[in-house]
């Protein structure tokens, strides 16, 4: 019956149908108003509240994790919701609780226990709406669409990644630090509303079986990937890639802004550009599929992401050294952004429909916890080592996660 209902959908709407539309308009406006703010705290921490470097870097490290933390006996809970009444609700909890800090700004009352409390609770809220939105969109599109419906998704992630930042830098330039929380608060009310627009009637939720134990159900996740060779090796390769990707960035800035002389605008043009990478490799990842099969793009794309990091030691001053990070962040993003729209549908086909929430939130506790411990300890090392050695020892570290690969064929 649900099938049948995609299927009259999408055939009214043309290609993945009207609601699908509506769920990646509320999508795109988000992840543009989330990378508009990507910065916002940072800089509200350092040009009002006058903060260290040590609780800068807190608010990112400590937020992520802890909110992770918080999220841990979500999962289960998400599993046995209505997906689309608890999409809305973490937009709407979103765009709540930045609002306090416009509010308490403009009152003069903005301290930093504040920013450390939002920053908490958005990354909850982003949990529980990550988790809830793949169970929403296996029931939402047709299975063959999937792979289509996620390199949609990861169009509009590089293409707010390479747009937001850079206009966000303006906007707080010109009218402010709070802006950007501010647009950001909004783009999640636009996505609730995109989100209530959906008509197609959603399926109900699984029932709830009856668990030896709460520890058993909160597990269920975690338990779902290990018995699954393929999904436990992919989730092991992708948080380490992922993890000595984002722990070795904030290295990289330092070395550009600080070591080698970039202005602003110069990093911000090396790491947008790149950018560009991601929407072709978003184009190019059905097609690929398609004619490769997912398991073989799995496979080269995933070792095609590794060695780029190679070259971010070498990088030297000059407009030589800034055309080579964006060759190196173009090729390595192309890849990415190939390589994810294949794990992402793999994931979703691969997971039983009363699982998918707990699998996803999981995944989700798991990298986020895992980068935030990493780019502590990263930063740790560059204290003793230098930013170029530091950088360095993660592009060899990085040139092992092939081996976590699912290279051997087994039976699924």
């Amino acid at each position: 019956m649900v099938n049948n209902r995609i299927a009259t959908r999408a055939a009214v709407g043309g290609g993945l149908g009207r609601d699908f539309e509506r769920l990646w308009r509320g999508f795109a406006v988000s992840t543009l108003g989330t990378f508009l703010a990507l910065d916002a705290f940072s800089l509200i921490a350092i040009l009002v509240l006058h903060v260290g470097a040590l609780q800068v870097s807190l608010i990112a490290a400590a937020g992520g994790a802890v909110g992770a933390v918080l999220a841990v006996p979500l999962g289960a809970w998400i599993e046995f919701q209505p997906k689309r009444r608890l999409m809305v609700r973490a937009d709407l909890l979103r765009f709540l609780v930045l609002l306090t800090v416009p509010v308490a700004y403009f009152a003069g009352a903005l301290s930093y226990p504040q920013l450390l409390a939002v920053a908490v609770v958005v990354a909850v809220a982003d949990i529980v709406f990550l988790g809830a939105s793949s169970a929403h969109l296996k029931g939402l599109v047709a299975q063959d669409d999937l792979l289509a419906a996620n390199g949609r998704f990861e169009t509009a992630t590089w293409v707010s990644t390479a747009v937001g930042p850079p206009l966000g830098g303006v906007l707080i330039g010109v009218v402010g630090p709070v802006v950007t929380v501010v647009l950001n608060a909004v783009s999640f009310v636009l996505s609730a509303l995109c989100i209530r627009s959906i008509e197609v009637p959603e399926a109900g939720p699984p029932d709830r079986p009856a668990a030896p134990s709460r520890l058993v159900e909160i597990t269920e996740g975690w338990r779902t990937i290990a018995a699954n060779p393929l999904l436990r090796l992919l989730m092991c390769n992708t948080v380490l890639v992922n993890t000595l990707i984002m722990a070795t960035a904030p290295l990289l800035a330092y070395l550009m802004l600080n070591d080698l002389g970039f202005a602003p605008w110069q990093y911000g043009l090396g790491f947008g550009v790149p950018c560009l990478g991601g929407i072709i490799g978003a184009r190019l990842a059905r097609p690929l599929v398609r004619r490769y099969g997912q398991r073989q793009i799995l496979l080269v794309f995933g070792v095609a992401r590794v060695p780029w990091l190679l070259g971010l030691p070498f990088v030297q001053p000059g407009a030589m050294g800034l055309l080579l990070v964006m060759a190196i962040e173009f090729g390595m993003i192309t890849c990415i952004s190939i390589y994810n729209p294949a794990l992402v549908t793999y994931r979703l086909l691969h997971t039983q429909n009363d699982k998918v929430a707990r699998v996803l939130t999981a995944w989700t506790i798991t990298a986020r916890v895992t980068t935030a411990a990493a780019t502590v300890l990263w930063g740790v090392l560059a204290t003793q080592t230098g930013s170029r050695a530091a950088i360095a020892i993660g592009a060899v570290l990085m040139l092992a996660t092939p081996l976590l690969l699912p290279w051997r064929r087994t039976r699924e």
